[in-house]
């Protein structure tokens, strides 16, 4: 008797769509979050979801949902995944998506396009995405056909992660999203290749630069963070007793309570740390990116030699040239070139001492300040009386950046967080609420300008909804208060960055929030200790005098070195 027929229990299953496939590629990849708005054309892909494991984290603006993505790649060091309809929808996720690029950051954002039979012509809601985004990202491409998706996935995510880290765009026509495959296709195996060890001969090309050096010094970027070269860079400064510098980005990675610690770098004016390159001669650069600040800072005359340790070469720039690469694991390579250098006289130490002690007669003025309203320097040493060392604070382009990003204290890397390719204003609320999904066990807090805060404030009702707890500390100034800065100093007036702002707290309550707001100075810290201990969303308007800013780039300039 002819067993098959109705049941059709011997026929092999058919194919699933290309959304489920492409659900399935996402989960294979480790994926546990999407950040996202669903749209008309990608309704597939979002119900897909349903039941994959993979968490979808609905947001109110798609440009939050590309900060969420970017924060939780950068904490992870796994590409976060953004989505979005196509058209606008997926235009709001470019500012995201290219933040993640300029600040080295894994990230996969997917939207939706209108159908492949109307691509070629003018049609609603179609532009070309794959266009736009390429600019920005380090792969843009469409899926054409639904045997493509698992190697397209694979190859998206190998490309975001792989160093330098960055963003990869895929676009997913709606009438692709609803095919099926000829026959049933399953995602790719992953294997990650790095070369680690480097060359001998690099090595001993770099010791010798070294060991000529007069006054060595150490800037480490965000690089060495991603590395996990914390370790290395301490016994390395240990080893030959030299200052460490990092950059705004890679705050941490070199703990700024150790007698070695220089500070950060990336002011807009010559700050205390420069003054340590000043008389160096030897600039050993760990996990730097110039996108991260601007070499002629730091090498004004292009003159100074240059040992380059990080895994992938140099980018060309006048005031960065490389007399030696070091291409590979950045902690090994700090290692066998320590081993490979002989002993130094010791002066690492005492020449930070008068920097250290200017970044500390800074501290203490904000701690002893109970001026109102608030000095941004009581704001950064509240901030930092509040958090623990491994706890989590964004700090959002503006003039707060500036305050946080050169004087807030760090041990630990990827504890302080800023834009520091892009400089983007409005990241840090959702980069807040993927930092918190990312690092559920530490407590989050979000530093923010009433401007960068009022860009993507809507964020606050997701933070609610999906019961993600984070504090919000919102200074302000009703002003853009960095661009008044910038034209204080290049014009010696302002205009046009005045503006007026919503009753704060009662704004944050009407999300479910919960609003406070510091009425002196001496009510900042036990507000902050308050929010952070609690288990839900709070938001801290705190009035910041940033008259302190002009006051500071003028003692800036009256400091002269050496030091």
């Amino acid at each position: 008797m002819d067993t098959e027929g109705a049941t059709g229990s011997r026929q092999a299953a058919p194919a699933e769509d290309v959304a489920h496939l492409l659900v399935r590629c996402l989960r294979a990849e480790g994926v546990e979050y999407v950040f996202g708005i669903p749209g008309e054309e990608n309704i597939r892909f979002v119900d897909a979801l349903n039941g994959s494991g993979i968490r979808y984290v609905l947001v109110r603006h798609e440009q939050a949902a590309s900060f969420m993505a970017e924060i939780y790649g950068r904490l992870t060091g796994r590409a976060g995944v953004c989505s979005a309809t196509l058209g606008p929808g997926a235009i709001n996720l470019l500012l995201g998506t290219a933040d993640s690029t300029t600040n080295s950051t894994p990230m996969v954002a997917l939207a939706a396009q209108g159908s492949l039979r109307r691509t070629h012509k003018e049609s609603h809601q179609v532009i070309d995405l794959v266009a736009m985004f390429a600019p920005v990202t380090k792969w843009s491409a469409r899926v054409e056909c639904p045997d493509a998706v698992p190697e397209m996935t694979r190859k998206a995510f190998k490309t975001a992660q792989s160093e330098r880290p960055g963003a990869v765009f895929l676009a997913v026509p709606e009438d692709v999203e609803a095919q099926r495959p000829a026959e049933p296709l399953s995602p790719l195996q992953i294997d990650v290749v790095r070369a680690e060890a480097p060359s001998a001969s690099q090595i001993a090309r770099a010791a010798e630069v070294l060991a000529a050096a007069r006054r060595p010094i150490v800037l480490a970027g965000h690089g060495a963070a991603r590395a996990g070269a914390s370790a290395a860079l301490v016994r390395f400064a240990e080893r030959l007793d030299v200052p460490v510098a990092t950059t705004f980005h890679g705050k941490g990675v070199f703990p700024d309570d150790h007698p070695n610690a220089l500070g950060a770098v990336g002011f807009m004016r010559h700050d205390y740390g420069n003054f340590g390159f000043d008389a160096a001669d030897v600039l050993v650069c760990v996990g730097y990116e110039i996108q991260e600040f601007d070499p002629a800072r730091i090498n004004p005359n292009g003159d100074k030699r240059i040992v380059h340790v990080h895994r992938f070469p140099a980018e060309v720039d006048a005031h960065y040239p490389v007399a030696v690469g070091v291409e590979g694991d950045p902690a090994q390579a700090l290692d066998a070139l320590a081993a490979a250098l002989p002993d130094r006289p010791a002066t690492g130490a005492a020449s930070t001492g008068r920097i250290r002690t200017l970044l500390d007669e800074e501290l203490r003025y904000g701690r002893d300040s109970d001026a109102w309203p608030v000095v941004p320097q009581r704001v950064v040493h509240d901030v930092r009386a509040a958090l623990g060392r491994r706890d989590v604070v964004l700090a959002d382009t503006g003039a707060g950046k500036m305050w946080m990003a050169r004087l807030y204290p760090t041990f630990e890397p990827d504890t302080c967080l800023v834009s520091n390719g892009l400089s983007t204003m409005g990241f840090a609320l959702p980069g807040a609420i993927a930092a918190k999904l990312a690092r559920p066990d530490r407590r989050v807090l979000a530093v923010m300008g009433d401007g960068s805060f009022l860009m993507n404030s809507q964020e606050l009702e997701t933070a609610v909804r999906e019961r993600v707890p984070l504090a919000v500390l919102v200074l302000v100034d009703q002003e853009y208060g960095l661009i008044t800065w910038k034209m204080e100093l290049e014009l010696g007036r302002h205009s046009h960055t005045r503006f007026a702002n919503p009753d704060l707290v009662a704004y944050a309550e009407s999300f479910g929030a919960r609003g406070h707001v510091v009425e002196a100075a001496d009510q900042l810290l036990p507000l902050l200790r308050q929010a952070l201990d609690g288990d839900g969303v709070s938001v801290i308007a705190c009035p910041v005098d940033y008259r302190e800013n002009l006051r500071l780039t003028d003692r800036l300039g009256g400091l002269h070195g050496p030091f």
